[in-house]
């Protein structure tokens, strides 16, 4: 996809990789872009506006968690550009203390964006179709004992993506989507893991991964866009250390049907 021209919707665009991400699309000359978090980042956005004065950038505050302020923000952001042409789901958490909220943020949460996006964009509804990105992790592609929770979501957030892309879906919808793995990345949701474990007894687990080796949010940023250009309807991409690498998942099961 060509970005030059077009509306993006960005969810947790002030996050450690949202906010340089923020700046690549903003790079490539899109039109308007929305950024829906839980609390405005003035600092950011009046940087933003500064830098690239020839882009419409708007902030809508949503709680993740909530079906009508999601679905209140979409609302905001059509009234206010018309439609959109990309939605990233960017919203995340780590802390494994916090189970059910674990759970409403990193998959619940965009689900439900997801959904209500479809609405917009869907092409048998008058839409225009585009490209949905959901952000996993590393963790939703391994089982990751330490932070088993976390890991749960992020592979629930690669299959229901996985799942969104069968050429059935792509054909009534015309939205692509992709699948993006981050691996462990410098920023604020990584640090001190130990802290954020289940069990007590694994905190040298987490511990351990804190000595990582780590790539740059603007590193994963530049990636993660590159990728909104290039990437294929259903593929998962792990972006590590610099590098993008397409995950190829073997098919374990098929249904025998009666005939």
């Amino acid at each position: 996809m060509d970005l030059k021209g077009k509306n993006v919707i960005y969810e947790g665009g002030f996050g450690g990789i949202g906010q340089r991400c923020l700046r690549e699309f903003l790079a490539k000359g899109v039109k308007n872009l929305v950024i829906f978090d839980l609390q405005e980042n003035a600092d950011i956005l009046q940087d933003l506006r500064a830098s690239y004065p020839e882009a419409n950038i708007f902030f809508f505050a949503f709680d993740i968690t909530d079906k009508n302020s999601i679905a209140t923000a979409f609302e905001k952001a059509v009234k206010k550009i018309g439609h959109f042409d990309v939605l990233v789901n960017g919203c995340g958490m780590m802390d494994d203390t916090k189970v059910e909220l674990m759970i409403e943020i990193n998959l619940m949460g965009l689900i439900h964006s997801t959904l209500t996006a479809l609405t917009y964009m869907n092409k048998s509804n008058g839409g225009r179709g585009g490209l949905i990105i959901n952000i996993s992790s590393v963790a939703g592609l391994e089982p990751t004992s330490f932070i088993a929770i976390y890991s749960a979501a992020k592979h629930g957030v690669t299959a229901f993506t996985r799942a969104l892309a069968d050429p059935h879906y792509y054909e009534h919808f015309g939205v692509s989507f992709i699948t993006i793995c981050p691996g462990i990345t410098k920023t604020n949701l990584v640090e001190n893991i130990r802290e954020k474990v289940i069990f007590k007894f694994a905190e040298d687990l987490g511990a351990r991964c804190d000595t990582a080796e780590r790539q740059s949010p603007e590193v994963c940023a530049q990636n993660l866009v590159k990728l909104a250009e290039t990437g294929k309807n259903g593929v998962v991409y792990m972006l590590d250390l610099g590098k993008i690498k397409e995950i190829t998942f073997p098919t374990l099961w098929t249904p025998v049907f009666k005939s």
